[in-house]
């Protein structure tokens, strides 16, 4: 059952340790990502420490559930864009609110600014 979607920041949170790290870790059993949003991770823990295979295998020991981006969320990626055209959500952001929206669940970020958008689901800050 996936309760809560994680954006890129929530996993990189994992990965580095940051603050909020528990929050997350607490969801895992129960959390999803997009492949969009997993993309995105894995190009910013390589840009800042480039050691993609241990972050590989951190990921898959964490049996966090992978869904496929596809036509349904492109379109309802789209629809969040139309709805907050100024806002300065990313491709990667705007797939994790879709992905979220469709499974009903809770999307966790860093990002304080979604929670102050409408039409976007249920939004959780992990710090």
């Amino acid at each position: 059952m996936t309760d809560y979607v994680l954006d890129s920041s929530a996993l990189l949170a994992l990965w580095f340790g940051e603050p909020g790290a528990e929050a997350v870790e607490a969801v895992i059993s129960r959390a999803a990502v997009s492949t969009v949003s997993l993309s995105e991770a894995y190009a910013k823990h390589l840009a800042k420490r480039g050691d993609f295979l241990r972050v590989r295998e951190l990921f898959e020991a964490s049996g966090i559930e992978v869904v496929d981006f596809d036509e349904d969320l492109a379109v309802k990626a789209a629809a969040i864009r139309g709805l907050h055209p100024g806002a300065g959500l990313s491709f990667a952001d705007r797939a994790c609110l879709a992905l979220a929206q469709r499974e009903n669940a809770v999307a966790l970020t860093s990002d304080k600014l979604w929670s102050a958008l409408s039409g976007v689901g249920r939004v959780e800050q992990f710090r």
